[in-house]
């Protein structure tokens, strides 16, 4: 015979203390837009550089332009999961780590787009209608805008993290 059935519900299942929720007020917020615009920009600095021809400087751009493109994925979807805490001795200031990588990559994508810009006018000579051989200056053209556009959104969020510090908040979100 079978005991008769539990006169209340079950507990409900708690979620595991590790479990990963999406903080949507990140997402929807504007260093989440700006991250996304910053990886979107820095992907278009990159792939300009890798599909053409290049050599000495630009290596540097391209150096500093999947670094950061790496860096910035990585702090978007930590913070996106709420996950910074297991950043070692980091994960507690991580606004202040944010506005470092922000003036960091801002600094270093600044020193890329000149690079870029330097090389666009070095290849200038290539620039006219019926010059028969394959020049790379459109792709570094195009580098040298993605390059500012970068430096501009990094600086944008440095600004935006350096406000939400002087408002005495701790948080990114």
């Amino acid at each position: 015979m079978l005991p008769p059935p539990p006169r209340q519900p079950p507990p409900q299942a708690r979620a595991a203390r590790g479990a990963v929720q999406l903080q949507r007020p990140f997402l929807r917020g504007p260093l989440g837009v700006l991250r996304v615009l910053q990886l979107l920009a820095g992907a278009a600095f990159w792939i300009t550089i890798a599909t053409s021809k290049y050599q000495g400087p630009v290596h540097f751009a391209l150096f500093v332009s999947v670094l950061f493109w790496l860096l910035t994925l990585g702090l978007y979807f930590l913070t996106l999961l709420g996950k910074y805490e297991l950043v070692p001795v980091l994960g507690s200031r991580w606004l202040v780590v944010n506005v470092a990588h922000d003036l960091l990559a801002a600094a270093l994508y600044g020193a890329a787009t000149g690079i870029m810009i330097d090389q666009t006018q070095r290849h200038s000579y290539c620039n006219l209608k019926d010059y028969p051989l394959p020049c790379a200056y459109h792709a570094f053209l195009a580098a040298a805008v993605c390059g500012g556009l970068c430096l501009g959104l990094y600086l944008l969020s440095a600004f935006y993290g350096c406000c939400r510090r002087y408002q005495g908040k701790q948080e990114v979100v």
